[in-house]
């Protein structure tokens, strides 16, 4: 018998059904151990040694696999292919070699990027060892999270009596959201004007076009301040007569978006479906775990915690598969698109997220999904789906026009869609409203041509303050900056919910007081630590002990120092 620890018990039973008789699998319900919420749990005096607690639950979890692993003849370890996963695996070996009963027990690790039966048995037959630096990565990752809430916190509770916590990346997190509220608050509303024509061509088709340029001056945002200006230029323009200075039309392309990760899957179904970055994650989960499809429980989408944006070989063969049958041979490209990964750790750069069978069509399994699930599967398989069809083709045009008798400059632009592409099926969300002039046709004309002006439509604008983040647009901006893993983005933004530091007002994220006088508190007396390039220096330091490059405690010994001297100055 041998026995495999998954974390789920979903998956334990599917996993079961796949591998037959001759194996045990046990779930061990996440992770197993955690440090205690309690000072001392983390000793920098003792070499940074760690304190772990197991819960009853998971005692009792850990005897039964303990009792499974007494009679096995292998060991196979099972966890998430992530970091998270390799140290649960490392925590139930650490329990196990604790209770002596690995004894003649060969252990071996093994991953498997989804639950389909193809997946698991190709996992099998390629076991390998605990990744020992990715361990280290996670040790040294929880020992600094630790450390920084557990020191932090103390001194908030004294100095700021009813804040709840402060923490590595949800200070960082939160600073963010508190800075672009300073500067909604600060910000005063300019007055600008803008001159827009209706004209028409020698064959009357009307098109609009906009003054660009007066007196052989280019016009810059701000240089029609008032409405009288705006009046007297209507004036000049109506005393006019136009003719086409120049025509010039490009074609030009636009590829695909790749395939989803953690962060853009979050982003995309926080425009689209309005789901919470953790709503996401929980219903990602369930489609990844799996549904019962002809009589057996598959899983229906890859894993979904991934830096990656590269897909299996014949994962891209069953989607130009399915182009062609669904779209056409002209929606094809002539080659797979190939998309590399730029996330720095190359350890958690997994297969993007996809679905497990690409022929397997959202009408095809609707009946099967709750609500969220078919909604999610659906954006997962036309994400998928659109990021191997062919591009957009369009031809971007710009007339340039000038007055007989004055020196104005209009100008039209526009952009005409020649072919669809991955539009037919797929378009990109957007935080915010995006004023692009695809769609804008141009009517044909031609240099020297005579124009007609219909009208002048002079427009009062008044700038804006940047928005509120949106999940969609925070989420995006943190993994701009490096902070944090995007695997952490959902539970670091519902922490500062449960904390009350900041609240959802119609999607938008707002400070609440408590929340500024934390980050207040923080810049003030901890400003390196709330730094946005510390905090991502930091992430590329938990890199390099993923890779081999830096010992783990060396990091930690080198940040302690520097933070207790800034307690302590602080307190």
């Amino acid at each position: 018998m041998d026995v495999v620890i998954v974390e789920s018990p979903a998956k334990a039973k599917t996993i079961n059904k796949y591998l037959g008789k001759d194996y045990k699998v046990l779930a061990s319900y996440g992770h197993v151990r955690d440090l205690p919420s309690k000072d001392g749990s983390v000793q920098p005096d003792e070499d940074f040694a760690m304190a772990w607690d197991v819960d009853a639950k998971s005692q009792k979890r850990l005897n039964e696999i303990a009792a499974a692993v007494k009679g096995a003849d292998r060991l196979i370890l099972a966890t998430d292919p992530d970091r998270e996963g390799e140290a649960i695996s490392w925590h139930v070996l650490e329990v196990l070699n604790k209770k002596k009963v690995l004894k003649d027990v060969e252990v071996q690790r093994v991953v498997f990027n989804a639950i389909t039966k193809k997946s698991v048995t190709e996992a099998m037959e390629h076991p390998r060892g605990l990744d020992k630096e990715l361990i280290d990565a996670y040790l040294a990752r929880r020992a600094l999270d630790y450390l920084v809430g557990f020191t932090l916190s103390p001194v908030l509770w004294r100095k700021l009596p009813g804040s709840r916590s402060a923490g590595r990346v949800q200070s960082v997190a939160l600073r963010l959201i508190c800075e672009r509220e300073l500067e909604i608050e600060a910000f005063r509303s300019q007055e600008y004007w803008t001159v827009e024509t209706d004209m028409k061509s020698a064959a009357n088709a009307p098109f609009a076009a906009r003054l660009v340029a007066l007196d052989g001056k280019k016009l810059e945002k701000f240089d029609i301040p008032d409405q009288k200006t705006a009046d007297e230029i209507e004036a000049r323009i109506k005393a006019s007569r136009y003719t086409v200075k120049s025509v010039e039309s490009k074609p030009a392309r636009r590829n695909p978006n790749p395939p989803f990760t953690t962060s853009t899957i979050q982003q995309e179904a926080s425009r689209k479906l309005g789901f919470s970055a953790s709503r996401t994650m929980q219903v990602a989960q369930r489609l990844y775990e799996g549904v019962e499809i002809d009589g057996e429980t598959t899983g229906l989408i890859t894993y979904m915690r991934t830096d990656g944006v590269q897909i299996a070989p014949e994962a891209i063969a069953q989607a130009r598969t399915v182009i062609n049958n669904e779209f056409g041979e002209a929606y094809l490209p002539d080659s797979p698109r190939i998309y590399n990964t730029k996330a720095k750790n190359a350890q958690e750069a997994h297969e993007a997220i996809r679905p497990t069978d690409l022929s397997r069509l959202p009408k095809s399994v609707a009946s099967r999904l709750d609500d969220d699930q078919r909604r999610l599967y659906e954006l997962v398989w036309n994400r998928t789906i659109a990021s191997q069809m062919e591009s957009v083709q369009l031809e971007r045009t710009t007339i340039e026009i000038e007055a007989n008798d004055a020196p104005i400059n209009l100008r039209a632009t526009g952009s005409v869609i020649v072919f669809d592409g991955f539009l037919r099926l797929y378009q990109e969300g957007r935080d915010e409203p995006d004023d692009a002039d695809e769609g804008n046709r141009l009517p044909k004309v031609a240099s020297g041509d005579k124009l007609g002006l219909e009208k002048v439509r002079p427009e009062q604008h008044f700038t804006e303050p940047p928005p509120r983040f949106t999940e969609a647009s925070i989420v995006k901006r943190m993994e701009e900056l490096g902070i944090g893993r995007p695997s952490t983005y959902a539970s670091t933004l519902q922490t500062l919910r449960d904390r009350d530091y900041v609240r959802m007002d119609q999607k938008r994220l707002v400070p609440q007081d408590k929340g500024r006088l934390v980050t207040a508190f923080l810049e003030n007396f901890f400003s390196r630590y709330v730094e946005y390039d510390f905090t991502a220096a930091l992430e590329e330091k938990l890199d390099k002990v993923s890779a081999g490059e830096l010992d783990w405690k060396d990091l930690l010994r080198e940040f302690w120092k520097d933070f207790t001297g800034a307690v302590a100055e602080a307190t």
